[in-house]
């Protein structure tokens, strides 16, 4: 026997002690076992809620503007292109694209 055969031979008897004694470790006991879960006997109870308190620390959390502006200030729509526009200027692409040269037919 050569040395990588020795070598093989040693990597798979490790491979399976290791996974015959995995299999030994684990036993686990057949006897049934109740489930018991934790009591807790405290419930919910009425009481004053805590006082307020700022997060933002100095800091005022709320903005607070004067005067009115149109909804367009904000909202800066783009100009929608009709669907009828679009598909006319598809089709003239189309129409003026490269062909192919050869056509092949099974």
């Amino acid at each position: 026997m050569g040395g990588t055969m020795k070598t093989i031979l040693f990597a798979i008897f490790l491979a399976c002690a290791t996974g015959a004694f995995g299999q030994a470790a684990a036993v686990l006991s057949n006897q049934p076992q109740m489930l018991v879960i934790a009591d807790h006997p405290e419930h919910a109870q009425h009481a004053s809620m805590a006082q307020e308190q700022n997060l933002w620390g100095n800091q005022s959390p709320y903005t607070v503007a004067q005067g009115e502006l149109p909804l367009s200030e904000f909202a800066r729509a783009s100009a929608a292109v009709p669907l009828g526009d679009v598909a006319r200027n598809y089709r003239k692409e189309h129409a003026s694209a490269k062909k192919a040269s050869i056509v092949w037919v099974d």
